[in-house]
């Protein structure tokens, strides 16, 4: 037993010197292996970001480049759209006539992949009489067109296309170049001028208010489309310049119309399906819009059901030049011929 426990008692120190040795030596790997892996996981994010500035630096090099050939950057995704952001709201239409004039008057405006902004936009004489009159019929305004401002303007004249289009185009090309007509422009804007605009714009004189001139040129505008088109007056040009219900449903349900043009269609028409967003408050003002219409075209009809009546109705209603009177003077005569009105 004693020679056993002074064995014990030397390996004991022996086993003591050799610890510190191990654990130094096992601090070392693993600092140098923290250090090792935090310099790989720096160099890997360098990488990254390198890279990724490098592609930046590419496509906004790229990008830039474009702009002397198509007028404006073209950006990824969402290609010219950075540009007309910018610039709505910092005199738009001196943005636009520079583009133009930089571009000889025509460039190609792209829009985001996700939307249908793609667009040829010109304002050379040349061009729109290609358009317009030379090589009409081969543009037509087409189903994407119609689908869009379908709920606004239904199928009339200035959605259709072919026939349709022709037909309407022809009754109201005859009623333009009418004696009775162009009277009618006269006198209504000869009207509007003198017992409208001029005492506005003294009352404003008057009393040093100020006046928004463009929300009064588009009063006196909508005033007088409306009775040459309708032969009704709105009044929006009214002394005080009152809220016409008409006239603000149909300017913000333009305005909601124009915006589908640049949303992609598959998201308006859901919104439109659930009824909700702009789509839910368009079908409120293209309801009040349509609500005016139906007022006006059952006074209409009425007007000319009078006139074999009484020969003063019928002398009234020929006098009538408006389009609305116009086009349904000819539906009645077509439709006499099919038995239906």
């Amino acid at each position: 037993m004693p020679p056993h426990s002074n064995t014990m008692k030397m390996n004991t120190p022996n086993l003591t010197a050799l610890s510190p040795s191990f654990s130094s030596s096992s601090s070392s790997n693993v600092s140098t292996g923290n250090f090792v892996s935090r310099k790989l996981f720096f160099l890997h994010h360098i990488h990254i970001f390198e890279l990724f500035v490098a592609v930046f630096v590419f496509v906004a090099i790229n990008s830039l480049r474009q702009k002397k050939r198509h007028g404006l950057p073209v950006w990824p995704v969402v290609g010219m759209l950075p540009s007309l952001v910018s610039a709505l709201g910092n005199n738009t239409y001196e943005w636009i006539s520079d583009v133009l004039v930089k571009q000889n008057g025509t460039f190609i405006f792209r829009g985001p992949s996700f939307s249908s902004l793609n667009c040829v936009v010109t304002a050379d004489p040349r061009n729109l009489e290609h358009l317009l009159k030379t090589k009409f019929s081969n543009f037509p305004k087409g189903p994407y067109f119609r689908d869009t401002v379908r709920d606004l303007l239904g199928d009339g004249i200035f959605s259709a296309d072919n026939e349709t289009w022709q037909r309407q185009r022809k009754t109201a090309s005859i009623e333009f170049h009418s004696a009775k007509f162009r009277q009618l422009t006269i006198e209504s804007l000869l009207e509007l001028v003198h017992a409208r605009l001029l005492p506005v714009l003294a009352e404003s004189l008057k009393y040093s208010t100020q006046l928004d001139l463009q929300d009064v040129l588009l009063r006196l505008t909508f005033d007088n489309v409306c009775m040459i088109a309708f032969g009704v007056d709105p009044g929006c040009l009214r002394q005080g310049l009152p809220q016409i219900p008409f006239a603000k449903a149909f300017e913000y349900a333009t305005e909601a119309t124009v915006l589908r043009f640049v949303t992609p269609t598959c998201i308006w028409k859901a919104m439109r399906y659930l009824d909700i967003g702009l789509e839910k408050k368009l079908k409120i003002w293209i309801k009040a819009v349509d609500e005016f219409a139906q007022n006006v075209i059952q006074t209409r009809k009425k007007e000319l059901a009078s006139r074999c009546d009484d020969p003063d109705d019928n002398e009234k209603n020929k006098q009538r030049s408006d389009l609305l009177t116009v086009f349904m003077r000819s539906l009645k005569m077509t439709s006499f011929q099919t038995g239906q009105y």
